[in-house]
């Protein structure tokens, strides 16, 4: 950009700025909802659980199936598939 554009859209500076935050905003975001690793902890600690005697079977399948299903679900994103 030259020194006359830049000029010229100087007043546009404060939106740029709140555009860039914002967008460094999402990606953290996204970086953080698409990490496999708390989902992968809470399986270990359900199969603790379940081990322990703290919670049933059943309990244990319906969790289990839900967090496999956002692993598979993470794994997609990260092969930028859609499920």
């Amino acid at each position: 950009m030259g020194l006359l554009s830049q000029l010229a859209t100087l007043p546009l500076a404060p939106v740029r700025g709140v555009a860039w935050v914002m967008q460094r905003t999402l990606d953290a975001a996204e970086q953080e909802y698409y990490d496999p690793e708390p989902v992968e902890r809470e399986l270990a600690e359900l199969e603790r659980a379940l081990l322990a005697g703290e919670i049933s079977e059943e309990v244990f399948d319906r969790r289990e199936d839900e967090l496999l299903d956002r692993l598979d679900e993470i794994r997609a994103h990260a092969q930028g598939t859609d499920i």
